[in-house]
């Protein structure tokens, strides 16, 4: 950024523990992967091979690479451990991502079933080898609008304790699930519980594919949130919306500064 004199929320250099833009590869062409990439590592914490993409990525080698050459972590979507898991090959998926060097796995049970404490169980599994980012939520819509505050904050208390580094609250790429109802707004009632609860914001994620749910995260919890399912095409716009240049967020500075 350049260097201006205005008063702007402070940001945490890269590593860093909070305030992490987790951008969500759906399967980009490697010369546009590469473009934001380049053009925006400074602003992109990780990056998420969106559910089961790697498996059909042809350049996801070449991918990972560029990733590690910037100083970028990756990890793969929830939804593929959950594939390997459906289908009893988790000994193949643990192998799998030991092949790509990968640090971080995500553990999610949003499309199978598998009650929370069992999804604990592979948490504490994996952690030993692994960085976890678990998730909690629904990926069905119906399912997610009747799992309750209390059960969401058990899910994540479970989670933690069971050895994740950071719990990912589901919303899907779209934001129609999950945190969200199907109409795309954020259950109040959920997020308030997080908020009011005694867990640290910076051992969540908040997934937020859309500019309306970054902007709410941010206005609620402050421009330090973690955010994920990031569009390659989203990285500059969010950043804006963290340092209060947009109007969405625009009276982020003072806001922080009354509380």
């Amino acid at each position: 950024m350049r260097d201006v004199d205005l008063k702007l929320p402070f940001r945490e250099a890269k590593p860093r523990n909070a305030g992490m833009t987790i951008v969500i590869d759906n399967g980009a062409s490697i010369q546009s992967f590469k473009d934001v990439v380049n053009s925006f590592h400074m602003y992109i914490d990780m990056v998420k091979f969106g559910w089961g993409t790697s498996l059909v990525t042809d350049f996801l080698d070449n991918k990972i690479e560029f990733l590690k050459d910037n100083n970028i972590g990756f990890f793969f979507g929830g939804t593929l451990f959950e594939k390997f898991l459906s289908q009893d090959k988790i000994d193949q998926y643990y192998e799998y991502c030991r092949h790509y060097g990968c640090t971080h796995v995500e553990i999610s049970n949003g499309t199978i079933l598998l009650s929370n404490k069992d999804k604990a169980r592979f948490i504490t599994d994996f952690s030993r080898d692994f960085t976890v980012f678990s998730e909690v939520g629904n990926k069905d819509p119906r399912t997610a609008a009747a799992q309750s505050s209390a059960e969401w904050l058990a899910c994540i208390h479970e989670d933690m304790e069971a050895g994740a580094d950071k719990v990912i609250t589901e919303a899907r790429e779209s934001g129609t699930s999950g945190l969200c109802g199907s109409d795309g707004e954020v259950r109040d009632d959920v997020l308030g519980g997080i908020e009011t609860s005694r867990i640290p914001m910076e051992k969540l994620i908040f997934e937020a594919p859309t500019k309306k749910m970054q902007s709410l995260f941010i206005n609620r919890i402050g421009p330090h949130v973690n955010l994920a399912n990031i569009a390659l095409s989203d990285v500059i716009s969010l950043e804006t919306l963290r340092l209060g240049l947009r109007s969405d967020t625009f009276f982020v500075m003072r806001e922080q500064e009354e509380r």
